[in-house]
């Protein structure tokens, strides 16, 4: 009890300040290795020339993934081949998905664009590039991802995103091409990388991150709970949640810190279910909920 009572006391001190770069982990990897982890993400892309462009700065900086979610026009278009010139092989290799989500499995670090000009919600520490991205390729699978070209990505695709960087622009003209936007962000990323000292090597043992979609399974739990208790009421829900990912997202949880979250919220359901039945016969003691196998990574 005392060790869990523990694992709880540090995880909860620390929400508030493991966004701090400073606190990040060093580099686990160098040049190509880094860049290899990093993942760009197109939603709803819509001009084959735009994929074109972005396709050769890519090859131009090292970058080799990408994933293209519900795209609007085809990568292997006559027009995104000329423009690529040498990095037409990238747009062969695109992956296409239909949903943000499906993109974003496996990452445990995931930062969204945003050149929207608005109020932003508060919980959200809008960074440029250069200050966030130390971040991005200091623990492991990322994705950046960038929105259409008409409109950026909602609040809700934001909200699914650990942090939201902006790259600064003069306020006459703020917006910025898709290839544009995606071309600065990844020079700045191979700088980064060009800069940055050999990292020392890894510490053994490493506690691994949890990727998106541990993080959402726990999400989802959460809100059902806190719906089930009466906390949250479903008019505002979506607003209340936007904080509870802000917090837990600059925590950096890993995957044995999200289970233990789990764990709690199991038990916080199975006492709400035992509060709303009958009382229990004198001699009878109440049965705990099922231990779940600590073998097994909760979903």
């Amino acid at each position: 009890m005392d060790a869990i009572y523990d694992k709880i006391k540090l995880l909860f001190s620390t929400l508030g300040t493991l966004g701090d770069p400073n606190l990040m982990p060093i580099l686990p990897h160098s040049g190509p290795e880094q860049l290899a982890q990093v993942r760009l993400v197109l939603v709803q892309p819509a001009g084959p020339r735009n994929l074109g462009a972005i396709a050769r700065v890519m090859k131009n900086m090292g970058f080799r993934q990408w994933v293209l979610v519900d795209p609007q026009c085809d990568p292997l278009d006559m027009e995104a081949i000329t423009t690529a010139v040498h990095g037409a092989d990238l747009l062969h290799q695109a992956r296409k998905v239909q949903t943000l989500p499906e993109a974003l499995q496996g990452c445990v670090q995931v930062f969204g664009t945003t050149g929207r000009s608005q109020t932003y919600p508060p919980e959200w520490q809008i960074q440029s590039p250069r200050q966030a991205f130390p971040a991005l390729l200091a623990a492991g699978p990322a994705a950046l991802v960038f929105g259409p070209e008409d409109r950026g990505l909602s609040n809700e695709e934001l909200a699914l995103c650990h942090r939201q960087i902006q790259i600064p622009t003069d306020a006459t003209y703020p917006s910025l091409n898709l290839a544009q936007a995606v071309a600065i962000c990844c020079y700045e990323l191979y700088t980064l990388v060009c800069q940055s000292p050999s990292p020392a090597p890894p510490m053994p043992s490493p506690q691994r991150l949890a990727p998106f979609e541990l993080l959402e399974g726990f999400f989802d739990h959460l809100e059902a709970l806190l719906l089930q208790i009466g906390y949250l009421h479903p008019h505002t829900a979506r607003r209340k949640m936007l904080k509870f990912r802000a917090l837990f997202q600059r925590a950096g949880l890993t995957v044995a810190e999200v289970a233990l979250l789990r764990g709690i919220l199991r038990q916080l359901q199975w006492s709400q279910g035992c509060s709303r039945q009958e009382p229990l016969e004198a001699n009878a003691a109440p049965v705990p909920p099922t231990q779940p196998d600590s073998s097994r990574t909760p979903s």
